[in-house]
């Protein structure tokens, strides 16, 4: 029989972590006597990050004394004490390989559904000063579980733990885990695993989009690194964009973009060491040759040499179209949204909309400030004349004001529609929410961002974050480390364990969640050079892309960070 060893609870707090605070609410200690279980959380508990942890599917974490022993064995400690590992219940039995997703428990007055495994965070490594500690627990298939209370009453050490149902399919909490995060995944075990409906959304969503999934990526870059381009035309489209086409030497057409991607630019002579900017593909994807437009900044280094510098016959390094940025298939209506030279990927979008069948029901929405900045206008006309349903509508801000809810809700747009928004960071957070609030799916909404991404730092507390900067000390003596969104090259010390954490060091905004080559939040497309796995992860991401939280550079690498 099962038994209820300890019940643990710890209030988050704010811990000192490398040079950061973090919010956390692993620290969880043992409490004797009868505790109440709520339906949210057990009392006197909490959690720090509630986007990762807490809430009603993950209201009671889960882990068995079996495992403790285990690890005590495998780490070679003796220090290890109930609730190191963040749990809620220490528990006899209940093995990961044993306990499914949608088994019931009755543990003293309260009863219990088992909901997903652990959730890999950076978090229980730093609790047992195991920086490895995610990846271990996926690794020997032992996470431990969370539950949901079904009914909520009194637990106490001590109390038998009573299986009452036994879960859809029987899936483990073991299996489930390694479907998520270890690779040679079987189909047939995805799809039961969505068909449990105790599995929690964010769990289902994940397996859904793997099932969705091609077995081959189609979007992979076409070349490795940079490729010399030459500059065949130069066209002015406002009084201060340009456009500049750009082929093979040879005349031979280049791969296919899709519509909305990027490519990233470096221009000899422009700077030491060569300056990099990434620019969205602004023509007809299908062309064979590419088309980057490029607005004339005040102190735009690289938009500045491009202008006055870059002519027909000039040559230039290109990396490889990419970007998830782009125009999903489907027959639903379409809404381009842009500000200023945001209209670049969308333009390539509405060249593919237009070469297409041109029975979709397209709007094609542009806000500049007045008739001299507005760009693209007759090829923009054309295109949208070209199709039996589509919708142009360009507001001028000097004479018109912004676009805003009133002036949105009057163009009676399908609530049905799919959107693609790009402009400055505020316009697309603004355009967003005026179209969630007249009834567009925020899942239909999609936004392309040309600086860094938002960092992803679960519980780390925000500080005040100075611009990328190179990092502090003595400089390294190790290859060059382009982060390309950000404008930094950096050369790479071995004083870091990781690319993740030299990008800490120069205040680049980063992704991460497990931190040991679990998650893959810190994927990063390698626009050019070579890493090699300091760590290796439990399963490699896709070609042209790295983990950075387990790697370092080979050679002189270049990021899409």
């Amino acid at each position: 029989m099962s038994k209820l060893v300890s019940v643990n609870v710890g209030m988050p707090k704010d811990v000192r972590w490398r040079d950061s605070l973090v919010h956390t609410g692993i620290w969880k200690a043992p409490v004797d006597g009868p505790v109440m279980v709520r339906r949210l959380n057990i009392e006197g508990d909490g959690q720090g990050d509630l986007a990762g942890h807490g809430g009603e599917q993950r209201a009671v974490m889960v882990y068995q004394v079996e495992s403790y022993e285990f690890w005590k064995r495998y780490l070679k400690r003796d220090d290890l004490e109930f609730g190191n590992i963040g749990e809620n219940f220490t528990v006899s039995g209940l093995a990961d390989d044993d306990v499914c997703i949608g088994d019931h428990y009755r543990i003293g007055g309260a009863e219990f559904e088992v909901t997903q495994p652990r959730v890999t965070c950076f978090r229980v490594g730093m609790r047992l000063n195991e920086p490895e500690m995610p990846k271990l627990l996926v690794a020997q298939h032992r996470p431990g579980f969370y539950l949901r209370v079904i009914t909520e009453g009194s637990v106490q050490r001590g109390d038998e733990i009573v299986r009452t149902r036994r879960g859809r399919h029987q899936l483990s909490v073991a299996d489930v885990d390694a479907l998520l995060y270890l690779p040679h995944r079987d189909a047939g075990q995805l799809r039961k695993a969505v068909d449990v409906p105790a599995l929690s959304p964010g769990w289902q969503g994940s397996f859904r989009e793997l099932l969705a999934a091609p077995a081959e990526s189609s979007d992979r870059p076409a070349w490795n690194g940079f490729r010399p381009l030459r500059v065949t035309a130069v066209c002015r489209e406002s009084e201060s964009v340009l456009s500049f086409l750009l082929g093979s030497d040879d005349g031979s057409p280049l791969p296919n973009s899709l519509p909305g991607q990027h490519v990233t630019v470096r221009i000899p002579g422009a700077g030491d060491p060569a300056p990099l900017r990434s620019y969205s593909l602004s023509g007809d994807p299908a062309a064979g040759v590419y088309r980057i437009s490029v607005k004339r900044e005040g102190h735009g280094l690289v938009s500045r040499w491009l202008h006055d510098h870059v002519q027909a016959g000039s040559v230039v390094d290109v990396a490889a179209p990419r970007g998830d940025f782009t125009l999903a298939d489907g027959g639903g209506p379409v809404v381009l949204i842009s500000a200023g030279i945001g209209a670049t990927p969308l333009l390539a979008m509405l060249n593919a909309l237009a070469a297409a069948d041109g029975n979709r029901e397209v709007w094609w929405l542009h806000s500049t400030r007045n008739r001299q900045s507005l760009a693209f206008e007759d090829e923009v006309g054309a295109l949208v004349n070209a199709q039996a349903h589509a919708h142009l509508r360009v507001q001028y801000t000097e004479t018109d004001g912004r676009l805003n809810r009133r002036s949105i809700e009057a163009l009676k747009l399908p609530v049905d529609s799919t959107v693609y928004i790009c402009g400055p960071t505020q316009f697309m957070t603004d355009i967003r929410d005026c179209l969630t609030a007249i009834g567009i799916d925020a899942s239909h909404i999609h936004s392309e961002l040309f600086g860094a991404l938002p960092p992803i730092n679960p519980g780390v507390v925000p500080a005040q974050r100075r611009p990328p900067h190179q990092p502090p000390g003595v400089p390294g003596a190790g290859p060059s480390v382009t982060f390309a969104r950000s404008g930094l090259t950096v050369n790479w010390s071995s004083e870091y364990r990781s690319i993740l954490e030299l990008a800490e060091a120069c205040d680049v905004p980063t992704r991460f969640s497990c931190r040991s080559g679990v998650c893959h939040v810190c994927v990063t497309g390698v626009v050019a050079g070579t890493t090699n796995y300091v760590q290796p992860p439990l399963e490699l991401p896709d070609p042209g892309e790295v983990l950075i939280c387990s790697a370092a550079p080979d050679d002189d690498l270049v990021l899409d960070l």
